[in-house]
């Protein structure tokens, strides 16, 4: 069924203390529509079975939530073994994809890597069984066919995980430690659940998981996206889900319903390790929840590859494993001598600079925030202010700028970028600004990083100009954080000011190589594989302005060398 023929049906609900009327979409129907790998869901069949040797699973087993819904799970575990801990998969893909006519497989991961009974992004019973753990893959409230209606990513959805993990931890094998781990959507329920404390949740792993939905992918800058969207269409069950597109049109500004989707990090307080590729839309949500998450016990590690490579590596599975055994078998096994914080700075392409260097927090305290001041005449960025007044206009809809600077010394760039822009809009009433920052070499030739051998478009950022008022009590001098409280179009010949956070890397640039900044009036995707769009409104021209009164600049987080003895450095 179409997506413009699926069903929609509204219910009033209360977030808080505010009733709303939610939008609901008829999703894909189980065995009917379910023929894709996000999707697929097998008849319903309870039983007790050996998948292979050693492991066995209970399928399609019942738990009833605090309100009397029912919702179903398929629970592995090691034959024979009593007294152990589970890690549990939930989220709104389907629980039992291997069960699929073909052997799905995920990008970046060979075939035969993950076995039949994984979750997609999830931990896989055909390893962790054989360690001694129960796996957990569930189908929450409204997937498949647990009853109810899905509300994705909310306060339900967190409290069906307190339910699901207390009834979990009291099963006869069960020694009362849950933890839970996965990619993705696998990963923002459990900064979600883990806010409502269930006494029994231990630990949790959360690699690259969307923190605040509404600020990172429904409305990233103002400006709306569509890859939830593509993440409705890809969910099977008997009911409806809460079409947060709909809801994006019809409630475009933050309210309680976007609120509620707000993970609650000040009351994560277990073990966490948490994980961010550089290069990935969950970058924002994970780095926000090591940050605010008021756990004294978090761990954070931030890559280049992608997630899946990484999660179902051999160096990621033994961190992992280092991690559950400590906290969830309570095994001495020296984790706590992990550095809080491993990065790799990327260089070019496939090369890193550094893989896991150890630091201790993030932002790194010894940071020194530096501006580059644009000057559109030259199209050039310098670290003096530019005396001289200047514009430069591109076309809104298919042009763009570009700012350039050469390093005269080797210069590592780590945290968070803000480009601060003087603008006007010439025909229309407001601007959708998305922004890049890239690495050339020292001829003006782009130097990608490559991730699943496709080359990234950059460092980035957005901006929709009448979503510029900041959230004073979120922002901080060098992360602008948007209100979205109310919407401000420009006047003809009106110039105004704003801030565009640019989302964190972790780059070098060697001595001769530039840094350019490109400010464009479209997404800037060239051949990366991840389908993202935007509702975009750009009409007339775009006027940058800089110099003198217009003090236009990228402020950029160096991070200086730990040591350096003449031409040695050390970082």
């Amino acid at each position: 069924m179409a997506e413009a023929q699926r069903k929609l049906r509204t219910k009033k609900e209360k977030f808080g203390d505010v009733e709303i009327e939610t939008i609901y979409r008829e999703i894909r129907r189980p065995s009917v529509e379910t023929t894709e790998q996000f999707s697929f869901c097998p008849p319903f069949n309870p039983r007790t079975y050996i998948t292979e040797p050693g492991i066995l699973c209970e399928q399609d087993v019942s738990v009833t939530m605090r309100d009397g819904t029912i919702i179903y799970t398929d629970i592995y575990r090691p034959v024979g073994e009593t007294n152990i801990p589970a890690i549990i998969s939930w989220s709104p893909f389907g629980k039992r994809p291997g069960d699929m006519p073909t052997e799905w497989q995920t990008m970046g991961v060979p075939p035969g890597t993950v076995s039949r009974m994984a979750k997609f992004e999830s931990a896989d019973p055909g390893y962790w069984c054989h360690q001694g753990y129960a796996v957990a893959n569930v189908d929450p409230r409204g997937v498949g066919h647990s009853q109810g209606d899905a509300n994705l990513f909310g306060t339900q959805d967190a409290r069906d995980g307190y339910d699901f993990i207390e009834w979990l931890a009291t099963q006869h094998w069960s020694n009362g430690k849950i933890g839970m781990f996965g990619n993705s959507g696998v990963a923002m329920t459990q900064w979600r659940i883990a806010a409502e404390q269930p006494p029994h949740l231990t630990c949790i792993a959360p690699w690259e998981g969307t923190g605040d939905l509404y600020r990172e992918s429904i409305f990233d800058g103002g400006i709306l996206g569509y890859f939830c969207d593509m993440m409705l269409e890809s969910i099977a069950g008997e009911g409806y889900a809460d079409d947060t597109i709909a809801m994006a049109k019809k409630y475009p500004l933050m309210n309680a319903y976007w609120e509620d989707k707000i993970p609650k990090w000040k009351n994560i307080n277990m073990p966490i390790y948490t994980t961010v590729c550089w290069n990935h839309f969950h970058l924002h949500g994970s780095l926000e929840g090591f940050r605010r998450s008021r756990s004294t016990k978090k761990w954070l590690r931030a890559h280049r590859e992608f997630e899946w490579p990484d999660t179902y590596g051999n160096a990621g599975l033994e961190d992992l494993k280092l991690f559950f055994d400590r906290y969830l078998k309570d095994i001495r096994n020296g984790w706590e001598l992990t550095p809080r914080v491993r990065l790799e700075v990327m260089d070019a392409y496939e090369c890193d600079y550094q893989i896991n260097r150890p630091e201790k927090e993030f932002p790194l305290v010894r940071t020194q925030y530096k501006r580059l001041y644009v000057d559109a005449a030259k199209g050039a960025l310098s670290f003096e202010p530019v005396a001289r007044e200047s514009k430069v206009s591109y076309e809104a809809e298919t042009g763009s700028t570009t700012f350039d600077i050469k390093f005269s010394e080797q210069t590592e760039i780590t945290g968070y970028m803000k480009l601060h822009l003087w603008v006007e809009a010439d025909g229309h009433d407001d601007m959708d600004l998305f922004i890049n920052i890239r690495k050339l070499d020292e001829n003006g030739n782009w130097l990608p990083v490559t991730v699943l051998d496709n080359p990234h478009p950059g460092a980035w950022g957005k901006l929709r100009v009448s979503r510029r008022e900041l959230d004073e009590k979120l922002s901080t001098d060098f992360q602008p954080i948007l209100s979205h409280r109310k919407e401000e179009k420009l006047k003809p010949g009106e110039i105004v000011p704003v801030d565009i956070e640019i989302w964190p890397q972790s780059k070098i640039w060697h001595k001769g190589q530039q840094l350019r900044v490109i400010v464009s009036g479209y997404y800037i995707s060239e051949d990366w594989f991840l389908p993202l769009s935007y509702e975009v409104n750009n009409k007339g021209n775009h006027i940058i302005h800089t110099g003198g009164k217009y003090d236009s600049y990228l402020q950029i987080p160096v991070v200086p060398p730990k040591y350096q003895a003449g031409d040695y450095i050390y970082r």
